[in-house]
């Protein structure tokens, strides 16, 4: 694994787990009835998540670009990519969580 590689890794999972803690976050301040706190976690957790899928976008092009010159793109699949990924797609599952969940506290409050 290249030391590129390496960084743009770290940043998907620095930039999915800062994601999935704002979401965690905005779940408990609507619990608490904080809802414009919750609303803004919410907005502040997208932004990470967007910053996490531009590398993990970059990453998907380059995959692709090896496959369509028939190379090996064995190099870029490693147990940090993997972590990056789960981290990925499980601040996404947080989400949806979150904005269901504050829906819901709204409606019980």
């Amino acid at each position: 694994m290249t030391e590129e590689l390496e960084l743009t890794l770290f940043q998907i999972i620095t930039a999915a787990g800062g994601s999935k803690s704002n979401y965690i976050g905005a779940i408990q301040e609507a619990k608490a009835g904080n809802f414009e706190a919750a609303e803004q976690l919410v907005a502040d957790g997208d932004a990470f998540q967007s910053q996490a899928h531009g590398p993990h976008s970059s990453l998907l092009t380059q995959e692709a670009q090896l496959s369509m010159e028939g190379k090996n793109s064995a190099d870029l699949v490693c147990l940090l990519l993997i972590h990056a990924e789960d981290q990925m797609m499980s601040c996404e599952v947080f989400k949806q969580m979150a904005v269901e969940l504050i829906d819901v506290y709204k409606k019980i409050g």
